[in-house]
């Protein structure tokens, strides 16, 4: 079986055990006669799957009992409208903080639905996002409800390595493509959104992880019953057919995240992966042009840089795509090469780019 190294941004690669694991089981799911994806959302099969997911992301990432964790459908875009839904409007207003595409887009859609309730509370929009705003840039509302950020950009290739300051305020968050790359401390957090597929599983799945103060404060007059995050916290996100493909997917990665020694081994090697493409990087700064300007900003999941010319761009992808990796044009408005580190690609693929880095430095500098 001939696979490719897989450097997409999303959907991105799974681990090899996980996909494995859902292959054996395809056609007969745990003696069941039928697939996963067959058994109804109510049976007790079905019913396993979902609890061990929801008691995955809580032991992984030591979620507090005080929280709740929703499967909800809708990607992070749904997020972006239900969050100010939920929360904003008669006196209530929140902070956003605008660091990228992603964060940009969370600000607009909570701009549509409660206009000047949502409040931009910093910017590096002018310097193309080069970096973070610094903690003096961030303009703070009295009073907000949340601070809304998001833990890692994609495009720009910016990630947060310290969380803002609520400064008492919860902190409201999307971490799709960075979530569980590390431990970190859960509760300064309001609510955290994750779309599964970076790091966690398939597209079609969008983990929430929810305090029950901030919860009991979500509105439920004029919103649809879908909208309400206190409906999926009151029905263990079963109000509706789940996603059941994807969870259990999303189970059999979290599943194989702590079989590897969970996020602290997990950390350990994205780590070792970032200064491997890093210092490749920075020994030939002329060559490969980081796109951050700040290096305490650069992402360990992202990392985006550009060669001299276009030109060199698209051969850079097109020769690595020949050596078997895929996924490293940059996004379609920024250009460039990007390199998703995402969990599932390991040491060794990072070390198979570097080596390809260096000869493509020999024969094209």
């Amino acid at each position: 079986m001939a696979r490719v190294i897989n450097f997409y941004a999303g959907p991105a690669g799974l681990p090899l055990p996980a996909l494995e694991k859902a292959q054996r089981e395809l056609l007969d799911f745990n003696g069941a006669g039928m697939s996963v994806m067959e058994i109804s959302h109510r049976a007790k099969e079905y019913d396993a799957v979902h609890s061990e997911a929801i008691a995955l992301v809580k032991e992984l990432l030591a979620v507090p009992d005080d929280f709740k964790i929703l499967l909800i459908q809708g990607g992070g875009n749904l997020q972006f409208g239900m969050l100010p839904m939920n929360y904003l409007g008669d006196g209530r207003v929140a902070d956003y903080i605008d660091t990228g595409n992603w964060a940009k887009k969370a600000y607009k859609e909570a701009k549509i639905v409660v206009g000047d309730a949502a409040k931009l509370a910093a910017t590096t929009e002018a310097e193309q996002y080069a970096r973070l705003p610094r903690p003096d840039e961030i303009r703070r509302t009295p009073g907000a409800t949340y601070l809304h950020f998001c833990s890692n950009n994609t495009i720009e290739g910016t990630q947060w390595q310290a969380f803002p300051d609520g400064a008492g305020v919860p902190l409201a968050c999307d971490m799709s493509s960075d979530i569980m790359w590390r431990p970190f401390d859960v509760r300064p957090f309001g609510i955290i959104y994750a779309g599964a597929q970076k790091n966690l599983g398939p597209s079609g799945v969008t983990v929430v992880i929810i305090r029950d103060d901030f919860l009991a404060q979500a509105r439920v007059d004029k919103l649809t019953t879908y909208l309400r995050y206190a409906i999926h916290a009151e029905k263990n996100s079963l109000y509706n057919t789940p996603p059941c493909f994807g969870i259990y997917i999303l189970r059999n990665v979290l599943e194989y995240n702590k079989s590897i020694g969970g996020l602290a081994e997990i950390e350990r090697r994205n780590r070792e992966k970032g200064r491997l493409l890093y210092g490749m990087i920075d020994r030939h700064p002329d060559f490969f042009r980081s796109t951050v300007s700040n290096q305490a900003d650069r992402s360990f999941m992202n990392v985006t840089f550009r060669l001299p010319t276009e030109e060199l761009d698209a051969k850079f992808v097109a020769e690595a795509k020949k050596a078997g990796m895929v996924g490293l044009k940059g996004y379609r408005t920024v250009g460039g090469i990007r390199v998703s580190t995402y969990n599932a690609v390991s040491v060794d693929d990072v070390k198979t780019l570097v080596s390809f880095m260096e000869e493509f430095l020999r024969t094209n500098g």
